[in-house]
């Protein structure tokens, strides 16, 4: 894999057709190694002297904020000036010249700001449910598969297993275990294929790294933000919600709330992000296990616009529906507002739409121009009537920033009506692994009570 890569970076100086292997934007483990492992297989199968290129879909900037991925580069001995980024590569100006060639794996549609380049796409390889009206038309492979790395493996074995190394058996069997959450038949998402996969790996390469080493391991860097600034902290997990003009920047922090408000500099931090992503508030949700294993979370608003920051506040304490069981923690700054969050199981899909209630509770309170600061003449007395009118009910509507978007269509080859794959598999981000762990923990820690009376 190493020498391969090497020849890439060699041919893009060089003015020829290519053919792109490009993951998702997301970049996840999964996606990475998908790219790379599938552009492997195509160069070493393709007997005319043709180019495949992996690109990973974002900036090279981006990396570090997904820890697993760089941990795993690190442990599979892949230096990352071998790769190529998204800003690496001109993908628009080889199309327009009619050099490019797109393969997509792990995703099928592409954004807007790439629809241009839907003419290159030649083939397509995912594992999600297929999107029949934005899907490009060239041929598809999809297979509803815990990880797409698995698609990749299968590809590889049975078409030409003799080019598989160890490094890239390690990448696959690595990508696999991380994405199927271990294999773990408490979360589900591991299907038999991708458990086959992983044996087959594991008899090729017998000195694979145990699996409960590799995806503890994994999981350890992919919540590590120890060497992050502020804002990588702040964007290595975010998602955005908006109305009329007025954006809320929500961030899950994998870190103690105290350790957090406590970085050097981090007001100033603060108010540099915001003002340089156009937010109008911040909130930041923090994450982590406490030395019992039991899941903490905490909350932290920041927002220099004080109705504003009032309103978010008020709906946050007063929510019974679902209820955070807030208390107010001591704080470093006017502007922002620290809670402790006793409800565990609240997540941050949770509290979107109680986010998107208090913008609506927000523009009915104040006639104020959206983005225009205010930081007098507002009670919080008029703030409750407001909030007393919205009550708790939620707003239609999430932006398309929504943590859990709707899934597309089930392909029309379904062989089964009711199957408990119809609407695709779950999506399983950070936060969503993070609930189920939490909520197996705190179901052993009550069966455990409950034997021990």
């Amino acid at each position: 894999m190493e020498d391969y890569l090497q020849g890439c970076r060699a041919a893009l100086q060089e003015s020829r057709p290519i053919h792109v292997v490009l993951g998702n934007e997301a970049c996840d483990l999964d996606s990475m190694v998908s790219a790379l492992a599938l552009a492997f297989y195509l160069a070493k199968t393709t007997e005319a002297e043709e180019v495949f290129v992996p690109v990973l879909n974002i900036k090279r900037s981006e990396l570090p904020l997904r820890g697993d991925n760089v941990f795993f580069l690190q442990k599979t001995h892949i230096p990352e000036s071998l790769l190529i980024f998204r800003d690496e590569i001109d993908l628009h100006a080889l199309q327009q010249a009619g050099q490019l060639t797109l393969i997509l794996v792990d995703h099928h549609v592409l954004p807007k700001s790439d629809a241009a380049l839907e003419e290159a796409v030649a083939e397509v390889l995912d594992h999600r449910p297929i999107d029949q009206k934005h899907c490009p038309p060239c041929h598809v492979s999809v297979e509803l598969v815990g990880s797409c790395a698995t698609l990749v493996a299968e590809r590889i074995l049975q078409r030409a297993p003799e080019i598989l190394d160890r490094q890239t058996a390690a990448l696959l069997h690595g990508a696999i275990i991380l994405d199927c959450v271990n294999m773990d038949l408490k979360i589900g998402k591991a299907t038999l294929k991708d458990n086959q996969y992983v044996e087959k790996l594991e008899a090729l390469f017998p000195d694979l790294p145990n699996r409960n080493d590799i995806f503890d391991s994994l999981q350890k860097a992919k919540f590590d933000v120890s060497g992050l600034t502020t804002e990588q902290m702040l964007r290595k997990d975010q998602k955005t919600i908006s109305r009329q003009g007025t954006k809320v920047a929500i961030s899950a922090i994998y870190m103690d709330l105290e350790a957090f408000l406590q970085r050097s500099g981090l007001i100033a931090d603060l108010h540099a992000f915001c003002q340089a992503h156009s937010y109008d508030a911040l909130v930041a949700m923090t994450i982590f296990f406490n030395t019992y294993n039991e899941p903490v979370r905490q909350l932290a608003v920041f927002c220099p616009h004080a109705a504003l920051r009032v309103t978010v506040c008020g709906v946050l304490e007063r929510s019974h529906s679902p209820s955070l069981k807030l208390t107010p923690a001591p704080s470093i700054h006017p502007n922002l507002q620290a809670y402790l969050q006793g409800n565990t199981q609240v997540s941050r899909k949770k509290l979107l739409p109680l986010l998107q209630e208090a913008l609506s509770a927000y523009f009915d309170s104040t006639n104020i121009p959206s983005g225009q600061p205010e930081t007098e003449g507002v009670s919080r007395e008029q703030v409750d009537k407001e909030l007393d009118r919205a009550g708790n009910s939620l707003i239609p509507g999430l932006s398309q920033d929504e943590e859990e978007p709707p899934l597309p269509p089930t392909p029309m080859n379904s062989l089964v009506d009711e199957c408990p794959l119809d609407q695709g598999l779950p999506k399983f981000s950070a936060e969503v692994i993070f609930e189920k762990c939490s909520q197996i923990s705190l179901s052993e820690s009550t069966t455990a009570s409950r034997s021990k009376k």
